[in-house]
C-alpha cells in the first residue's frame, strides 16, 4: 500500500494559490518543493513572478521564450517544454508560431562554426597557412552573402571564413536558417528576442551571438525593458534543478521506506 501524500498546510495552500494567480498555471512537479521547502518555494515564486507582474511582453511571447530555452539543444527539458506548450496555446499561440520557435532554436548548432571558424582561421594564420582561407569573394559567394543579409538583416565577419572556404555548406545553411524569416508569423523583433533568450540561457551563454542578437533586436525596435524581461524569464532556468531533482529525491526516499 502506497503512503498517502501529505496534506498541504494553510501556508502551502496560499503559496499554491499565489503561484497560480501570478504564473497562470500549476504542475504537479511543484508539489514536492512546496511540501519540502515552502520558504524556498516562496522565494522562487517572488523571483519568477517579477516579469509577469511588471513586464511589457504579452503572455504568449513570454511562453514562447520559455519554449525556446527548453527546446534548445543545450537543454532539451521535456517536462518544462510540455508545460509551456500548453500555456502558450492557452494564451493563443498557433502551431505555426510554435514551429517557428523550433526552427529558430534549431540553428543553435551553427555556433560550431561561429565560434569554431575564427579559431580555425587564427590557428592557420599562426601556422603560416592563412592563404588557405583567402579565397576571393566571387560572384556566387557575394550572392550568398547578399541573400543572407536580405533575410537576416545583418552580416558578421565570423561568417567570412565559412563562406570563403565552403560556399556549398554555407548555401545549405542559408536555405535552412532563412525559412522562418521568409515564411514565419512572428514579428522580426520577437524572432530576435527568441535568439537572445537562447544565447543568454545558462546552458548556452554564447556572448558573440548574444551581442549580435541584441544589436539586431534594437534595430528591429526592441526596448531595453523588453530585453531585460527576456533575461528575467530565462534566469529562472536554474529552478530546473529542483523541478527535476526533487521528484527524484522523493522517489529515492520512498524506495527506502
Amino acid at each position: 500500500m502506497q503512503p498517502s501524500e501529505p496534506e498541504l498546510s494553510a501556508e502551502q495552500l496560499e503559496l499554491k494559490r499565489d503561484f497560480v494567480a501570478n504564473r497562470g498555471y500549476w504542475n504537479e512537479f511543484w508539489d514536492g518543493m512546496l511540501t519540502l521547502s515552502p520558504d524556498f518555494f516562496r522565494a522562487y515564486l517572488n523571483f519568477s513572478s517579477v516579469p509577469w507582474k511588471t513586464g511589457t511582453l504579452e503572455p504568449k511571447i513570454k511562453e514562447l521564450v520559455y519554449i525556446a530555452i527548453d527546446i534548445a539543444t543545450t537543454h532539451l527539458y521535456e517536462p518544462g517544454l510540455r508545460v509551456h506548450l500548453r500555456n502558450a496555446m492557452t494564451y493563443g499561440a498557433t502551431l505555426e508560431e510554435i514551429m517557428e520557435v523550433y526552427q529558430l532554436a534549431s540553428v543553435l548548432g551553427m555556433h560550431t562554426f561561429t565560434m569554431g571558424m575564427p579559431v580555425l582561421v587564427d590557428e592557420f594564420r599562426k601556422a603560416g597557412r592563412s592563404a588557405e582561407f583567402e579565397a576571393p569573394m566571387d560572384e556566387r559567394r557575394l550572392a550568398l552573402k547578399a541573400e543572407y543579409m536580405r533575410h537576416r538583416g545583418y552580416w558578421h565577419e565570423h561568417w567570412d571564413g565559412l563562406l570563403k572556404s565552403d560556399p556549398d555548406f554555407f548555401a545549405a545553411y542559408v536555405a535552412l536558417a532563412t525559412v522562418p524569416w521568409k515564411t514565419g508569423r512572428l514579428e522580426p523583433k520577437v524572432k530576435e528576442l527568441i535568439h537572445i533568450a537562447i544565447d543568454a540561457s545558462t546552458t548556452t551563454l554564447y556572448e558573440p551571438g548574444l551581442r549580435i542578437d541584441i544589436q539586431n533586436a534594437l534595430n528591429r525596435g526592441a526596448t531595453k525593458d523588453e530585453i531585460m524581461e527576456v533575461y528575467q524569464l530565462v534566469s529562472a532556468l536554474g529552478m530546473h534543478t529542483c523541478i527535476m531533482g526533487v521528484p527524484v529525491l522523493l522517489d529515492e526516499l520512498k524506495k527506502r521506506g
